[in-house]
């Protein structure tokens, strides 16, 4: 809840979490796609680098991050991906972010 303690609407929440994400994941960092998404182009398994939140106005409603993919830079939505960092701070954001969707709660 620390990312959306004072947010009182969905705009404010989705700030709430991008900052928190934004200041708490230490980049790159390697993870592992989840899940298949019609909206993303990542497999299943698929191990890529995370390179960053996506731009704000992208993420404000659903959190989205840069990864590197075959030589390219994607937007991909955060909760499609495992962290396999082994920084605690990583590991701890994203796995806010992934219990907060995972509850189905939304922004």
């Amino acid at each position: 809840m620390e990312a959306v303690v004072d947010a009182y609407d969905s705009s404010e929440r989705a700030m709430g979490w991008y900052y928190y994400l934004d200041g708490k994941m230490k980049v790159p960092f390697t993870a592992r796609c989840r899940f298949a998404r019609p909206i993303s182009v990542l497999k299943v398994k698929e191990v890529v680098e995370v390179l960053g939140m996506a731009p704000e106005e992208e993420c404000e409603s659903e959190m989205f991050v840069w990864v590197g993919r075959a030589g390219e830079h994607v937007a991909v939505p955060l909760a499609q991906l495992q962290p396999l960092s082994k920084d605690q701070e990583t590991q701890e954001a994203v796995g806010d972010w992934l219990y907060w969707v995972d509850r189905g709660y939304e922004l």
